[in-house]
């Protein structure tokens, strides 16, 4: 949004007072982006004059957990915020960078302005949401998803009249929103390019995780000339290898004509008209100079391939790691990454990992993962789910007999699932639920690295990788007596938590991944409608639930069908989707997502005059998925 004329403060004072007394915000003299940040502020019962109380401000600990949980957000900001407070110093001013949810994760300023900025609570933990501190321009840009310039008497709350903000989103490569970047200062300071300023700021901080979140796909520079490529103004996609579109920035979908909902449903043959594979090929031959592009369109576009496949990568400043098994399950998400590069530090020097994550986060994949890229990968990956194994079989499960040392014993004896890790790594899932007696046993041989099985008095020496998970909160249950502390304590060497589905950012990768191993040669895809709003689904099962729906659409489809609608989708999850509209939108009409897939049909029926046929392809659905919907 370009900056724009602003009102004197007396009749923006007296604009704010008519929509205080009467409830209506005189758009034609305000603006329409400000009348409509004003109605939310006072919608969310702020006072412009009023006492202010804040209740989302973090510090200590909740403040570092969040700036742990942007991690990604704040290394990749950090050096650009550096060189664009170069840019504004010893202007009275402030470069400011804010969290998805308006929380201030890192600042910088002058020290002649920092006095005033602390008195309005311009610093790190601080809540700049609208609902929290009105219109500006930080909470402002939050609400539209757009870059804003709010100024002066402009800000809903008087308090802050003293300001000039100008402030831009930063989306992630799969359109997620990460956090906002602001100039804040004195607004007798303002200048007039402060907005193209940090708009381009935010655009070179979402290039940087761009690159970060997609190294190991297929990245494509665009522009319109050849010399745009490798500046700030070029577009950037990423592809899978089999030339899915995952990940793009703003530039490229404006070049392109697509949305970041397109992501997932969106392949190489849709954008362009050269052959994927044979491009790839010539820049990899032509050493990597740019090739001329046609979109679908017809725009001709400059593009420059590198496929991590390459010896030489001149797309990002170091090599990219190799790609080992975490790598492998590596489709993007930063708190999926963070977890496996900690983990990755540990492999190989005898410190125990401790898994957290809900059930079906893929905890268990990610220990194979793990094993698989330590010095142990050609010896045995053992693992025990404490919480399936009949407690009265745990002890011989675990620490293995000698033959008849029990009733059914068998006679051979069996040597039990620690010395079968021998050599390799141990796996104890939901380890939460082993029985108290059971852990003092266990923590004597993780301790003592010896192995007594039952009916034999002679200890066994056993070596191995120990891996714990759990989606249990172990230290409250050592606070209850329901965990020994000093097994927790043992088997904690690090911890690591892998985030549920719905706090992840790579859905639309992910999907895809799951998609091409269910039916690698069926260019798969889902309709844009229906990846919105699984994407926003809540997925109580995580990947396990995801991974099932997925195969049951697949299975629903017919041979010659190719993307995933409504009508593929199991009717439990389409009402769990329905319940989770209705308790988001309680005070308005849920969408029930059944009946719209029903009302479809019998549209398509109507306007084909009853011709089933003529129907499904109106649907793009085959006849058999129409009839069998019929039923």
């Amino acid at each position: 949004m370009r900056p724009h004329a602003i009102l004197p403060t007396p009749q923006l004072r007296q604009a704010r007072l008519q929509l205080v007394e009467q409830g209506i915000a005189p758009t034609s003299a305000i603006g329409a982006l400000v009348a409509r940040s004003w109605s939310r502020s006072l919608t969310a019962g702020l006072s412009p004059i009023g006492r202010l109380d804040c209740h989302d401000n973090l510090a200590g600990s909740s403040l570092q957990r969040a700036r742990t949980l942007n991690h990604d957000l704040i290394s990749h900001s950090e050096p650009v915020m550096e060189y664009l407070f170069e840019q504004v110093r010893q202007s009275h001013s402030m470069v400011i960078l804010a969290d998805a949810q308006g929380v201030l994760m890192h600042t910088l300023g002058d020290l002649d302005f920092l006095n005033k900025a602390d008195r309005v609570a311009l610093r790190c933990g601080a809540s700049w949401a609208e609902n929290q501190r009105g219109t500006n321009a930080i909470g402002t840009a939050l609400a539209e998803t757009h870059e804003v310039e709010i100024n002066g008497a402009e800000h809903y709350l008087d308090r802050n009249g003293f300001l000039t903000c100008a402030a831009a989103p930063i989306l992630s490569a799969q359109g997620r929103l990460m956090g906002i970047l602001d100039i804040s200062g004195d607004h007798r300071s303002r200048h007039p390019h402060t907005l193209s300023l940090v708009s381009t700021a935010a655009r070179m901080i979402e290039n940087s995780l761009v690159l970060s979140a997609c190294r190991q796909q297929i990245m494509v520079q665009l522009h319109t000339r050849a010399e745009g490529i490798g500046t700030v103004a070029q577009g950037m996609l990423a592809f899978s290898e089999d030339g899915w579109l995952v990940g793009a920035n703003r530039k490229a979908l404006d070049l392109l004509g697509i949305q970041h909902t397109d992501m997932g449903a969106t392949s190489w043959p849709h954008l362009f008209d050269e052959d994927f594979e044979r491009l790839l090929g010539l820049q990899h031959r032509s050493g990597g100079r740019p090739s001329l592009l046609h979109t679908r369109q017809g725009i001709a576009i400059h593009a420059q391939l590198h496929s991590q496949s390459q010896v030489q990568q001149k797309i990002t400043i170091s090599a990219a790691p190799a790609r080992d098994a975490l790598n492998r399950l590596d489709s993007g998400d930063p708190l999926w990454r963070q977890s496996a590069d900690k983990a990755r530090r540990v492999i190989d020097k005898d410190i125990p990992l401790l898994v957290f994550g809900e059930s079906g986060v893929g905890k268990e994949l990610f220990a194979q993962a793990v094993h698989q890229c330590s010095a142990r990968k050609d010896k045995a990956f053992v693992a025990v789910n404490c919480a399936a194994l009949p407690e009265h079989l745990i002890e011989s499960e675990l620490f293995g007999y000698v033959g008849g040392a029990f009733t059914g014993a068998s006679r051979q004896g069996a040597p039990g699932r620690l010395r079968e890790a021998h050599g390799g790594t141990l796996f104890l899932d939901e380890i939460g639920d082993m029985p108290i007696a059971l852990q003092t046993r266990l923590l004597r041989v993780l301790q003592e690295r010896m192995v007594t099985p039952l009916g034999c008095g002679t200890p066994v020496a056993v070596d191995f990788n120990l891996i714990c998970a759990t989606h249990q909160n172990l230290r409250e249950a050592v606070e209850k007596g329901q965990f020994r502390s000093d097994l927790y304590y043992r088997i904690n060497g690090l911890q690591v938590q892998l985030p549920a589905l719905r706090e992840r950012n790579d859905f639309a990768t992910l999907t895809q991944r799951i998609l091409q191993d269910l039916a690698p040669d069926a260019g798969l895809s889902i309709t844009p409608d229906v990846m919105t709003t699984m994407a926003s689904f809540n997925w109580p099962g995580n990947l396990r639930q995801l991974s099932h729906v997925l195969r049951t659409a697949v299975a629903l489809m017919d041979p010659h069908e190719s993307q995933i609608s409504w009508i593929h989708l199991p009717d439990d999850l389409i009402r769990d989707i329905q319940n989770q509209t209705q308790q988001q939108t309680p005070d308005g009409p849920a969408q029930n997502l059944h009946e719209l897939s029903i009302k479809a049909i019998q549209q398509a029926l109507e306007n084909a005059r009853g011709n089933v046929s003529a129907a499904a392809r109106q649907l793009g659905i085959s006849r058999q998925t129409l009839y069998r919907k019929l039923q």
